[in-house]
This record gives C-alpha cells, sequence and structure tokens, in this order.
C-alpha cells in the first residue's frame, strides 16, 4: 500500500505507521495475563489493521486511486466487522452465520480484487499524466529557456543593428556633405571657367573702346589745334568729325558687345528658378561655345582650336532653363577643349584640333551635336561616364560631377535625352535631345 499509493510523499503522519505491530504485542501481552482466547484477539488485531487501512484511504480521498481502494475495501471491511461482532467467545459463528459470511466473503474478495485491479489501472493513466504533464513541463521550460535566450539574442543584434544604423547615418550624413562639397567644387570650377572665358572675351571690345576712345582724343587735340589757326582747313576739320563720329559708333558697337558679355555672365550666376522659358539654342550654343574656348585660351595663351558652327536656320524656341542648359553646354564644351588639347600636347604631325557644335530639329525634337576630333572614349570608360564621380582626368583636374549634373538636367530637368558615341582615337560626339514643346 505504502508504494501504491506512495504514503511517504503523500500522508503526513506516514511514520506512524511504522508502528502498527504494537497493537498486536499490547494483545498478546493481555491475552497471557487474562487468560483471554487467542482467536478472538488475533480477529479483532487484523480489523484494527483494516480500520487502520480503511482511515489512510480516507486521509488521501483526493487522489483517485486511494478512493477506489477504499470503494474496494469497504465490503470487505464490512464483512470482517460483521463476522467479528457474531463471533462468540471463542471466536467461533454458528453454521448458518458461517455460511452466511462465507457467502458475503467471497463476494467481498471478488469486489476486492476487481476494484484492486481498476485503482491499478487509474495509477498506471496518472502516472501517464504525470509523466506527460512533465514532459511538457520539460518542454515548457525549455521553450521558456530558448525564447529567453532568443530574446538575448535579439536585444543583442538589435543593439548591434541600431549601432550599425547609426554608424550609417553618420556615413551618410558625411557622405551628402562631401557630395554637397563636390557638387558645390564642380559649380565652382564652371564659374571659374566661364569667368575666365568672360574675361578674356570681354577683353576684346573693352581694348577696341579704349583704342578707339585714344584716337578720337588725339583727334579732338587735332581738331582744336586746327580751329585754332589763323588759316583753317574746312576739308580736314570735316574729315576729323568724321572719324571722331565713326570712332564713336565703333566705342559704342563694342561697348554693347561688352555689355551683352556681362549681361550673359549675370544671367548665368543667377540662381535658377526652375521656370522653363522660351530658349534659343543657336544663341545659347554659340555663346557658351566662345566663352569656353576663350576660358581655355585664358588659361593656355598657345592653344588654338578650330570652332566650327553649323547652326540649323529658323530654328523654333526650345522651352528651357537657360543658366542649366548653359552649364550643360559648358561642360560639354569644356570636356571637347581638353580632349583636343590633351591630344595636340602629345604632338601628332599635321592634328589640327576642332570642335563642332551643329543643331538640328528632327520632328518634335531639337538636337544639339558637340563633336571633337580628340583621342576618343573606350568602350569601357564610355560606359561609365555619367556615373556620379567616375572622371578619366587626373586627380585634381575633374571631380567626376560634371557630365553626371549634366546627365540629370537634361534627362530630369528637361525630359530630353543624353547619349553618347566615341570611336578611340578619332573623335567624340555628344548628343542633346530636347522636346520642342
Amino acid at each position: 500500500m505504502r508504494r501504491f499509493l506512495d504514503l511517504p510523499a503523500r500522508l503526513a503522519w506516514n511514520n506512524i505507521l511504522n508502528y502498527i505491530w504494537v497493537p498486536s504485542i499490547a494483545l498478546a501481552f493481555a491475552a497471557w495475563v487474562f487468560k483471554l482466547r487467542v482467536p478472538v484477539l488475533v480477529d479483532g488485531y487484523w480489523l484494527f489493521v483494516l480500520l487502520t487501512v480503511a482511515a489512510v484511504l480516507v486521509a488521501l480521498r483526493d487522489y483517485r486511486p486511494a478512493r477506489t481502494l477504499l470503494l474496494a475495501l469497504a465490503p470487505f471491511l464490512l464483512n470482517k466487522l460483521l463476522e467479528f461482532i457474531l463471533a462468540g467467545a471463542d471466536g467461533r459463528l454458528t453454521t448458518r452465520l458461517d455460511q452466511l459470511v462465507d457467502s458475503t466473503q467471497g463476494f467481498a474478495i471478488t469486489w476486492l480484487i476487481a476494484f484492486i485491479i481498476i485503482a491499478r489501472s487509474q495509477k498506471k493513466g496518472l502516472e501517464k499524466e504525470r509523466l506527460q504533464r512533465e514532459e511538457e513541463e520539460r518542454a515548457k521550460r525549455l521553450i521558456e529557456a530558448q525564447n529567453v535566450e532568443l530574446e538575448r539574442l535579439v536585444l543583442e543584434r538589435t543593439a548591434a543593428l541600431t549601432l550599425q544604423a547609426e554608424e550609417l547615418r553618420a556615413a551618410l550624413t558625411e557622405l551628402r556633405t562631401t557630395q554637397a562639397q563636390l557638387v558645390q567644387s564642380e559649380k565652382m570650377a564652371s564659374l571659374g571657367e566661364l569667368t575666365a572665358g568672360i574675361a578674356h572675351e570681354i577683353q576684346n571690345p573693352l581694348n577696341f573702346v579704349n583704342n578707339f576712345a585714344d584716337v578720337s582724343v588725339e583727334m579732338l587735340t587735332e581738331l582744336s589745334e586746327e580751329q585754332a589757326r589763323p588759316i583753317r582747313d574746312p576739308d580736314l576739320e570735316a574729315e576729323l568729325l568724321a572719324d571722331i563720329a565713326q570712332n564713336l559708333q565703333k566705342i559704342h558697337h563694342h561697348g554693347q558687345r561688352a555689355a551683352s558679355i556681362v549681361k550673359g555672365m549675370l544671367e548665368h550666376s543667377r540662381a535658377s528658378t526652375g521656370e522653363r522659358q522660351p530658349t534659343n539654342l543657336n544663341h545659347l550654343a554659340d555663346e557658351y561655345l566662345r566663352l569656353a574656348y576663350q576660358g581655355l585660351r585664358a588659361k593656355d595663351k598657345t592653344f588654338n582650336a578650330t570652332l566650327n558652327t553649323d547652326f540649323a536656320p529658323d530654328l523654333p524656341l526650345v522651352p528651357a532653363i537657360g543658366p542649366d542648359l548653359g552649364r550643360v553646354l559648358l561642360n560639354l564644351f569644356g570636356n571637347a577643349f581638353y580632349a583636343v588639347r590633351q591630344r595636340q600636347l602629345r604632338g601628332e604631325a599635321g592634328y589640327a584640333p576642332t570642335v563642332a557644335v551643329s543643331t538640328h530639329q528632327r520632328g518634335d525634337q531639337l538636337e544639339i551635336r558637340v563633336r571633337d576630333n580628340g583621342s576618343g572614349i573606350p568602350e569601357a570608360v564610355r560606359q561609365k561616364i555619367f556615373q556620379p564621380f567616375f572622371t578619366t582626368k587626373p586627380s585634381g583636374e575633374g571631380t567626376g560631377l560634371g557630365l553626371s549634373l549634366s546627365y540629370d538636367i537634361v534627362t530630369q530637368g528637361h525630359g530630353g535625352t543624353l547619349t553618347v558615341s566615341s570611336e578611340e582615337g578619332s573623335f567624340t560626339e555628344f548628343l542633346i535631345s530636347l522636346p520642342v514643346k
């Protein structure tokens, strides 16, 4: 019973059962002292044992196998109790009562055995359930431990990703700052080339203005001297006045030329509003071609190149942002002059640097072609030429943003296309295509 019901773990007064033999000694001593009949005492002792078992089962009634055993023991206990009560002083029953007790005892024993089997099945079921619960508990603890470990790993990974994100944000901020600086450097380089070209271009009309002004001052002095003579020469005075008038016209002409150059410079330096205005591509291309050429000559006065222009007559105005498109042309012209100058510096016999620009209308597209007879661009380089920060120029001579910005201005800013074709050792040609509307 102790093993079956696991009494040490379930019953607080389990240790008292170790002394269940004490009453038997007491009864034996009483039988010896009082000369009692032994069968009665023996039956009484075993009835006491059965009652003790019943008391244990009652104490464990919350345990299902114990309840089943209590139900199994009840008929047998009642049978033994009835037999003990009905027995005579010698512990014997009458024949009739003995037959009755025997018949009921057989039923009680059968009942007891049946319910013991049921209790064993219940215990096995409960043991199976216990083992299953323990397995589930172990699995639950394992899952909880895995969850704790996963949470720890997630926290560590999150911290690592957060740190990486912070580093990436810092790197991105630094990259954007560097990119902004490079873009500004490219704009300043473009502005520097434009300023050099304008300075060189404006120098010519200013020289004419100064020269004709000096000559006119001399003529006015000569005219004053002639008028102060006693005998004046009317023909000479008329000739001097005519020359002075002609000089003033030339001064006015070259002054207007200088003013137009300054106006163009102001238009270029003015911040773009992003609004498209009807633009004369022929005038824009011609103006920036000369400015780019004069800008290079301002750096290298020994450089000379042939400029070929082929502007389509009656070319319609195209909606464009003049300063932005001017930067594109200035960049393309600057690259073209750089290419022919580099080839010229190699000292090829019979080589004549030439840069050509032409405009044409093809359907609803206006085209500007910029062609040079420089060294050309290899195929591997042509595939990267519009990528940001890619440059074939030596360090310090290019930022790698000129063509990238030009491509963005043409394609994104004006809805056009910018392509390049080249033959290594022969030519390079950039084609700008802009929609008329």
